[in-house]
């Protein structure tokens, strides 16, 4: 016997099954982010965030760079086989969102 919730709109009710299996469907369909390096193509990426806003690492051409936010305004990018150094983040006219010469631009789940 399933357990069933409350519905929020109208009373009614649905099991735990139906919930988990909209939710599980909703959580799998993947955002759409492109990034570019330098004045390069754009290309399909994907974001990993570690801790919301503050910790995320991009994906894309078979490399990953990662962020770091301090909390007071400060980020620092690190690439493969380079030390970490700050950069300045920046949105452009296209609704890009750059950080010295790595952008990207689409669903950017940093908020």
């Amino acid at each position: 016997m399933p357990v069933h919730l409350a519905a929020i709109v109208g009373g009614g009710a649905i099991s735990l099954v139906a919930l988990s299996s909209l939710l599980a469907h909703a959580w799998a369909i993947p955002a759409q982010l492109q990034c570019r390096l330098a004045e390069g193509p754009w290309q399909q990426c994907r974001m990993i965030v570690a801790d919301n806003g503050l910790a995320w690492t991009l994906e894309l051409a078979g490399e990953s760079i990662h962020f770091r936010h301090d909390g007071r305004g400060t980020v620092s990018m690190q690439r493969q086989d380079q030390r970490g150094r700050e950069v300045q983040p920046r949105w452009l006219a296209d609704a890009s969102l750059c950080w010295d010469g790595v952008c990207a631009k689409g669903a950017i789940p940093l908020d």
